[in-house]
């Protein structure tokens, strides 16, 4: 019989010639972003859902605004409400009040995580700005604390642009309060601003609980602007990006919740997400 030592020897082998099962995992819950169906929830928000509940998604993440339009089919869908996108302006001076209800409102929603999703153009400029912004992301986290919700930025690839000796995305490391605002990790869009998504993963340990997966083809040219065509969003696996790395970088970072998203599809948004799905649930990583 195989003493423990040989056992573990034989298996860590196993696992340098890839065949051991017992070190093989998947992805056990994959979420579905629904900014990805937007041209077609709206006008058919019950079958979208169904569609989007037979592919095998159990959880989603949703837009604040117009929820309240589609949360009666979202409660009948049997998806999981996890995470919520705010509205950007809510976190100005002045919109305390609205910022209160729209956190009450999501709560009563069932939703666990809301999100600052976007810094627009007009809002940067510069490390200061971001400064700025990093302040009200803590006040926000704390008024989202109190109330029962976890809060969230969700990043783009501007933030990562060098000046004055680090970037934005360094300052928001060290200016965002851990306990109060952690990072929803855009995979697409730190790879589009030239970084290694597994990397940062591994980097930020235990402050991102959310992620966005979405794939790039190879030789995108790199940039901090959105302003990338279309056919660069393309299914998770249907790219460049090296996902058992990421996934397994996530999972070692304590990642909770996975959620596809693809900003722009070649044609039915449906069948980019069957596709997605279909590779994440049967890659091993």
């Amino acid at each position: 019989m195989f003493s423990r030592r040989q056992f573990l020897q034989s298996t860590a082998a196993g696992a340098l010639l890839g065949g051991s099962p017992l070190l093989a995992r998947q992805l056990r819950t994959i979420g579905a972003e629904l900014y990805t169906v937007r041209t077609i929830l709206p006008k058919q928000p019950a079958e979208t859902l169904k569609a989007i509940r037979e592919i095998g998604y159990r959880e989603i993440e949703a837009a604040y605004a117009g929820y309240d339009r589609i949360a009666p089919a979202v409660q009948g869908s049997g998806l999981k409400t996890t995470s919520i996108h705010l509205d950007n302006t809510l976190m100005n001076p002045g919109k305390e009040d609205e910022l209160a209800r729209a956190i009450g409102q999501s709560r009563q929603w069932g939703f666990a995580f809301a999100v600052f999703p976007y810094l627009p153009p007009a809002e940067r400029g510069g490390l200061d700005k971001i400064r700025g912004l990093c302040d009200k992301l803590n006040r926000a986290g704390e008024k989202c604390r109190a109330a029962g919700l976890r809060f969230c930025y969700h990043n783009h690839a501007f933030e990562f642009e060098p000046m004055e000796g680090t970037t934005g995305f360094q300052v928001m490391i060290d200016r965002l309060d851990p306990k109060l605002c952690g990072f929803e990790l855009d995979c697409f869009w730190v790879s589009v601003a030239g970084n290694d998504p597994a990397a940062l993963l591994q980097k930020l340990s235990g402050r991102v609980p959310l992620v966005h997966l979405k794939d790039k083809p190879a030789k995108t040219p790199v940039r901090y602007k959105e302003s990338v065509d279309r056919a660069t969003f393309k299914e998770v696996g249907n790219g460049s990006l090296d996902w058992k790395a990421i996934l397994a970088a996530a999972e070692s970072a304590k990642v909770e919740h996975y959620f596809v998203e693809q900003d722009q599809t070649p044609g039915d948004p449906i069948a980019s997400l069957r596709q997605s799905f279909r590779y994440l649930s049967h890659l091993n990583y």
